[in-house]
């Protein structure tokens, strides 16, 4: 039991990878096997990816969770579970931007990747100089409101896959929803990526 939170966590970690690939194939990103995709399969690819991004979310809530539970936390969950963030939040927006032109995605996605690789050095330069970047409640937030957000762009973005009502009502009143919480959580991103951009800067100063 003690082994279940990083087990989560590993999980998460090959539900991304698997959720990346099979929207990459779903639009023809893959060489050899998109070609010979049948649509049907490619609707199926798009479900299988939505779905193991549902799960892999979730998963950042147990592990955690249950580290604290069962007094599991160790210094490898410690270093694992924001890989994993990181990691399923990247490959989502990759993916998503496979399947297609999003123009109202592009600007959030794009600053959501800026801050993940920027907020990644500094930690990784922080650690070298002996400064700790620990957590914030607002990050985590952040965490949150990147993965209800991208789940909502995934699921607009397979419509057709799920043969979800194609009324222009239904569907625009979804997409303006998971377009709102997206760009909230892009916004969010960026202020949390200043705070941690400042905290390391007066740190190094100090």
């Amino acid at each position: 039991m003690q082994a279940l939170p990083n087990l989560l966590t590993s999980l998460r970690l090959v539900l991304a990878l698997f959720m990346f690939l099979a929207l990459a194939a779903a639009a023809g990103g893959v060489p050899w096997l998109s070609e010979r995709l049948e649509p049907e399969s490619q609707f199926a690819l798009q479900r299988w990816a939505f779905w193991a991004f549902v799960v892999a979310a979730v998963t950042d809530f147990f592990d955690g969770w249950l580290a604290r539970k069962l007094n599991a936390t160790s210094v490898w969950g410690a270093i694992l579970d924001p890989i994993g963030d990181k990691v399923l939040v990247c490959g989502g927006v990759l993916g998503l931007m496979a399947l297609g032109p999003q123009p109202m995605v592009v600007i959030p996605a794009g600053l959501i990747l800026f801050r993940e690789f920027t907020v990644s050095a500094l930690r990784e330069v922080g650690a070298g100089k002996g400064i700790k970047l620990p957590v914030t409640l607002l990050a985590k937030w952040k965490t949150t409101l990147q993965l209800v957000g991208l789940g909502g762009e995934l699921l607009v973005a397979a419509w057709g896959a799920f043969q979800l009502p194609p009324e222009p009502a239904v569907r625009d009143t979804v997409t303006f929803a998971a377009h709102a919480i997206f760009w909230a959580a892009a916004l969010i991103t960026i202020v949390t990526g200043a705070q941690y951009w400042e905290k390391t800067h007066r740190a190094l100063k100090a």
